[in-house]
C-alpha cells in the first residue's frame, strides 16, 4: 500500500508538464547505472537492493539483542556520527513519544560532538540508571565517537567491571577489519556488520541504523517491509510513474534555473530529524565538483515566526518542498471559553490537525505569491511503513539526482579536509609537514 505521494502541481507556473518529461533520457540514463551498476560510486550501491536481501534471520538476531537490551538497559547510548547515528535519530523521533522520559529504555545519542558539557551533562544522566552501549564506526578510528567511546568505555568498566561491561556494549562495524572489529573480538562484545558495500548516509536499513531502533521498541520488520513497498515505488522508467525520478527531475529543473537552496519544510516536530538526516543524505551526495543543491529544513508553523519573513520576501534563490502528514497518532480539540477574551472561540471545536492543515495551505499559497516555487511530499501517518517508504525514496531519489548533476552521488572527498587539518594541529604522526604550516595561519585563532 502506498503511503507516500509527491505532489507537484503547484509548480505549473514555473515548470511545465513537458519540461519534466524532457528528463526522462536522464532518469533512464540514472537507473541504468544504478541497476547495472555501472556509474560511479557503483562499489557503493549495497543500498539499492538492501530492503529485498534483509532477510527474516538478520531481523531476528537483531530484535533478539535488542530485546536482551531493553530488558536490562534503562538508556542505550548510541554512539555515532553523521549516517552512523541520524538515521536512527530520525526514526526513533518519528516513531516514538514525543518526549524522552516517555521512552523505555531511552536512546540517546553521543559521539557526534567534541563537547565536554554534553558528556558531562550524560555521564550525570547515567548515575542511578542501568546502561548499555552501541558503538558503530566502520573503522573504529573515526575522532568523534572514537574519543566518546573511550571515556564511555572507562566509565562502564569502572562501574560493571570489564566482563559485565563488555556483556553491554555492543559494537556494529565492519565485519572483518579494523580498530573497532579487532577490539570487539578481544573484549568480547556482541557485534554487527556494516556491509562494505553501503555508505554511512545510506546505512539507516543496515544493523547501524536497525539495532538502535529496535532498542526503542520500533518493529524493524515492518520498517524493512516498508522500504522494499519503497523500492517498488521507486523502480519503474517515466518521470509520471517513478515518484523519486520526478522529484529528481523537479529539484533539477529548478537548481539550473538559479534556485540553488532547497528548503524541506516540516509541519510536525517528529519530522525535524527526517529533515536532519536528508540534509546529510544530499548534501554530502550532490556537494562537490562545483555544484549541488544546497538541502535547508525548516520546522513550521514555529519557524515562520522567525524565518518566514525571508522566506516570504527575501532573495529568490530557494525552493520549498513541504513534507507533511496526514493522520497524527491523536487529536486534541480547541475548546470553547464564554468570555472568547483572546478572540480563538472562532477555533472552537476544531482540532490542531485541521488548524495545522489550514496553516500548511495558507503557508503554500503565500509562498507562491511571494515567489516561491513549492511541491508537497505528503505522508500518509506515523507508522513503520511509512518511514520505510520515505526513507528508501530519499535514498533512490537523491542517487537519481546526483548522477543528473554528473557528480557521484556516493563519495564524500570534500569530509577529508577538515580532518586532515584537525589531524595536523592535534599532532598525529603523518602530519609533521602540514602541521608546521597550519600553526603559523593559527597564531592568532587560539579561543
Amino acid at each position: 500500500m502506498q503511503k507516500i505521494w509527491y505532489d507537484d502541481r503547484f509548480l505549473s507556473d514555473y515548470i511545465s508538464q513537458g519540461e519534466i518529461e524532457n528528463y526522462n533520457p536522464a532518469l533512464s540514463e540514472a537507473l541504468k547505472m544504478l541497476n547495472e551498476k555501472s556509474g560511479p560510486g557503483n562499489d557503493y550501491l549495497g543500498w539499492l537492493d538492501l530492503p529485498l536481501k534483509t532477510d527474516a534471520s538478520q531481523i531476528a538476531a537483531i530484535k533478539e539483542k535488542a530485546e536482551e537490551i531493553r530488558s536490562k538497559a534503562d538508556v542505550l547510548i548510541c554512539i555515532g556520527i553523521g549516517g552512523s547515528y541520524l538515521g536512527a535519530k530520525a526514526a526513533i523521533e518519528f516513531l516514538s513519544a514525543s518526549f524522552e522520559d516517555l521512552r523505555k529504555p531511552r536512546v540517546v545519542f553521543a559521539g557526534h560532538t567534541i563537547n565536554s558539557d554534553y558528556l558531562g551533562d550524560l555521564l550525570e544522566l547515567l548515575k542511578d540508571k542501568e546502561v548499555a552501549v552501541n558503538v558503530i564506526s566502520k573503522s573504529g578510528t573515526t575522532t568523534e565517537p572514537g574519543i566518546t567511546f573511550r571515556v564511555i568505555r572507562q566509565w562502564m568498566e569502572e562501574r560493571y567491571g570489564r566482563k559485565e561491561a563488555a556483556s553491554r556494549i555492543v559494537a556494529t562495524t565492519d565485519p572483518n577489519a579494523g580498530a573497532l572489529r579487532k577490539l570487539a573480538h578481544e573484549e568480547g562484545y556482541a557485534s554487527f556488520g556494516i556491509p562494505s558495500d553501503v555508505g554511512g548516509r545510506f546505512s539507516v536499513l543496515t544493523a547501524v541504523g536497525l539495532f538502535p531502533i529496535a532498542v526503542a521498541g520500533i518493529d524493524i520488520a515492518a520498517l524493512v517491509e516498508g522500504a522494499a513497498q519503497g523500492y517498488e515505488l521507486c523502480a519503474p522508467e517515466g518521470v509520471d510513474k517513478n515518484i523519486a525520478g520526478r522529484y529528481a527531475a523537479v529539484r533539477n529543473i529548478l537548481f539550473r534555473r538559479g534556485y540553488t537552496t532547497e528548503v524541506m519544510a516540516t509541519f510536525q516536530p517528529q519530522l525535524h530529524f527526517i529533515n536532519e538526516w536528508w540534509k546529510q543524505l544530499a548534501g554530502e551526495s550532490e556537494g562537490k565538483n562545483g555544484t549541488g543543491i544546497f538541502p535547508a529544513g525548516l520546522d513550521y508553523t514555529t519557524d515562520l515566526h522567525s524565518l518566514g519573513q525571508w522566506m516570504q520576501e527575501g532573495v529568490r534563490s530557494v525552493f520549498e518542498t513541504f513534507m507533511v502528514l496526514k493522520n497524527t497518532n491523536a487529536s486534541v480539540t480547541v475548546p470553547s471559553f464564554d468570555d472568547d477574551s483572546d478572540g480563538l472561540n472562532y477555533l472552537s471545536g476544531k482540532s490542531f490537525e485541521q488548524i495545522n492543515e489550514k496553516a500548511y495551505q495558507g503557508t503554500l499559497l503565500a509562498h507562491l505569491d511571494g515567489s516561491v516555487p513549492a511541491a508537497t511530499l505528503m505522508l500518509q501517518d506515523r507508522s513503520e511503513h511509512t518511514l520505510g517508504q520515505l526513507l528508501y525514496f530519499f535514498e533512490k531519489a537523491i542517487a537519481i539526482s546526483g548522477y543528473m548533476l554528473r557528480v557521484n552521488p556516493f563519495d564524500q572527498p570534500g569530509v577529508e579536509a577538515y580532518k586532515k587539518n584537525m589531524f595536523a594541529l592535534l599532532g598525529k604522526s603523518g602530519y609533521e609537514q602540514q602541521r608546521d604550516q597550519l600553526l603559523l595561519r593559527t597564531k592568532d585563532m587560539s579561543l
